[in-house]
């Protein structure tokens, strides 16, 4: 007999709370619930007294009170420990838990903070260095599932017949194409503005410009063919975000009209999985974002659903309401570009809330926690010490049957001695995340 739903008493029923109890009983715990706010209609049921009355037989978490505000305040939480793990939003002796596990995971997950003033980098984001995360020491850790799991334990404790959904390990390769080609691709103007700066500063570039535009040779950074086999030797499941934005300062994609590019598009979405890398302005211009959508579908005779912000850069809840507006159910750019670790406090896929509108959107989120430009460029790590984060990252997240996501660039896997030792570590990582 199917198992009846865990009744959650409160005074008052309200989106926040629906929200994050859906996200930690109904998808990562797989249990049926209900809302009730009437103790007559509690029946013989496994019940969370989600409130400050007392309620024998009950499972009790003191709530906070930040699930049922309307609007945003700027918050400072102070840490505590539990079982190791840190906490914050802590409750009154009397509770079952000693914090606000709905209050805390919803602060995390909707990216509260970040809808608040903050200090933007020169790229206008929030950096990583601003999060109450990096600040109290435990972005390398998905807190969120880390917590459900003690949850668990202490509900059992409670009540020994609850079963549970097991969460089993997967991982997710991501590549995005900022620069797929050195030399091809460029219009007329652009290659001989290349190849007049190679001559003048860059002594064998223009030869290989030459050789590669005119003669037929293959593009330095067209090392496609090596993360296809990559790819398949590994069984990896892999996403391509492509951009189709116009050339500036911060994007060096060739256009869509370019046929070189095209047959490129073409020949990985017969393959994979493709979607759009939005350009670096496209992040705060809904038109914008709409007419690259537009450009890359015109290539690929169908929709667009997926995408991740060029420069990982977004803006709550502005990005997030674009994507929205353009047809796109789901985005990858929850992470940090300089630091690894887990933005939003989760390892797994969850509905993106808009605090402002609060209320649930049906845009998928799907973290990453490592890119290779953060540790290439922002942290200046060897391959050997990027080893044993990857493999550190890995293990965390094995632990707690989340979802590994990497982000990886062509121009990081080059065919020469000077990228060797980073292909080395890209293979890895893929043979661990298979285990």
């Amino acid at each position: 007999m199917e198992p009846g739903p865990v009744k959650i008493f409160t005074v008052r029923d309200v989106p926040r709370l629906r929200y994050i109890v859906e996200l930690i009983l109904g998808e990562i715990l797989g249990l049926s619930w209900e809302i009730v706010t009437d103790k007559r209609k509690l029946g013989k049921h496994p019940v969370i007294n989600y409130s400050a009355e007392d309620l024998n037989g009950s499972f009790k978490i003191y709530p906070h009170g930040i699930l049922s505000e309307a609007e945003l305040k700027d918050y400072k939480p102070e840490i505590s420990d539990w079982k190791g793990l840190p906490v914050f939003f802590q409750t009154p002796a009397g509770s079952d838990i000693p914090f606000d596990i709905f209050a805390a995971s919803f602060y995390l997950v909707t990216r509260y903070e970040e809808y608040l003033d903050f200090e933007p980098d020169k790229f206008g984001r929030f950096s990583a260095s601003q999060s109450f995360a990096y600040r109290n020491k435990f972005l390398s850790r998905p807190v969120i599932d880390l917590w459900t799991k003690e949850l668990v334990r202490a509900l059992l404790s409670r009540f020994q017949n609850m079963a549970f959904k097991r969460n089993l390990f997967r991982s997710m390769l991501t590549i995005d194409l900022d620069q797929p080609f050195a030399y091809l691709g460029k219009d007329l103007f652009r290659s001989l503005g290349g190849l007049l700066k190679d001559m003048s500063h860059k002594a064998g570039k223009a030869g290989d410009r030459y050789r590669t535009v005119a003669k037929g040779k293959k593009d330095p950074y067209d090392v496609f063919d090596y993360i296809f086999e990559m790819v398949e030797k590994n069984a990896a499941d892999v996403r391509f975000f492509i951009p189709a934005g116009d050339s500036s300062a911060h994007d060096q994609n060739p256009s869509v009209e370019n046929d070189d590019y095209r047959k490129l598009i073409l020949r990985i979405s017969k393959k994979y999985s493709v979607g759009l890398h939005p350009s670096f302005y496209a992040s705060d211009d809904s038109a914008l974002l709409l007419k690259e959508k537009q450009r890359l579908q015109s290539v690929l005779s169908g929709d667009i659903l997926i995408s991740r912000f060029h420069y990982i850069k977004i803006y709550f809840p502005d990005s997030y309401r674009n994507l929205i507006k353009a047809g796109i159910n789901e985005d990858y750019s929850m992470g940090y570009p300089e630091e690894p670790g887990f933005r939003a406090g989760i390892s797994r896929p969850f509905f993106f809330y808009d605090l402002l509108e609060d209320r649930k959107s049906g845009l998928r989120i799907t973290p990453f926690q490592l890119m290779d430009g953060t540790l290439i460029q922002y942290k200046g790590m060897t391959p050997e010490t990027s080893v044993e984060l990857i493999t550190g990252m890995i293990d965390e997240i094995q632990k707690v049957g989340g979802l590994f996501v990497s982000i990886w660039h062509n121009t990081s896997l080059l065919e020469s001695p000077e990228y060797e030792k980073w292909r080395n570590t890209f293979e890895l990582m893929l043979k661990l995340q298979k285990q």
